[in-house]
């Protein structure tokens, strides 16, 4: 990845390795993409990265599985006053990140094993989620953890149009919608005023 410390490129290529060894008993990723992690998985989360461009404040991913996009972003913010709140049901995953966390260095991140719907609001200025649930389920999480004034980040394939429209019928909100630097056809949502209808 370009214009990226030393240290940054390090952590990405440790963290790499243990999604290669934890994969084959927790299932992080599917097994057809374990040879290409770096561009299905890191790099389509280190794009949300660059869009989001935020400098401090409470980051929450949710759905974290396997760290995508939340432990990438904490890895490429990893030097700012950013505080990354990963919230992962599985609890064989939620160790995984645990063990992630503490082996690359980063003291910013907090695993929570949890529910995202039971866990106490989050009140992120960030709210990011890859591959989680349709929009339309989605948005009660976003509602629950985003600040009112905070944005959400959402990694969609390529019926994000429709989701978006069905989203609509019981939730009021703005979006951006920038294409994907690694998928033809998907996108990544930026969503702000959200409300319910």
């Amino acid at each position: 990845m370009r214009g990226v410390s030393r240290e940054t490129s390090e952590r990405l290529a440790a963290y790499q390795a243990l999604v290669k060894k934890w994969n084959p008993r927790i299932n992080l990723i599917a097994r057809s993409t374990l040879d290409q992690i770096y561009d299905r998985h890191i790099r389509d989360s280190a794009q949300l990265v660059d869009m989001v461009g935020l400098n401090s404040g409470a980051w929450a991913d949710i759905g974290s599985g396997g760290g995508f996009p939340g432990l990438v972003a904490a890895i490429l913010r990893a030097n700012q006053p950013i505080s990354f709140s990963l919230i992962e049901s599985d609890q064989r995953k939620a160790t995984f990140l645990r063990a992630c966390a503490r082996e690359l260095a980063l003291p910013n991140v907090q695993v929570h094993a949890a529910r995202i719907e039971a866990l106490k609001p989050a009140a992120a200025d960030i709210v990011s989620a890859r591959a989680l649930a349709p929009l339309p389920d989605l948005m009660s999480y976003v509602h629950r953890h985003m600040k009112p004034d905070g944005a959400a980040w959402l990694l969609k394939g390529e019926s994000w149009q429709s989701e978006v429209q069905d989203a609509k019928v019981d939730w009021r909100f703005d979006f951006d919608a920038h294409p994907s630097q690694t998928h033809d056809g998907a996108a990544i949502l930026r969503i702000t005023n959200l409300s319910h209808v």
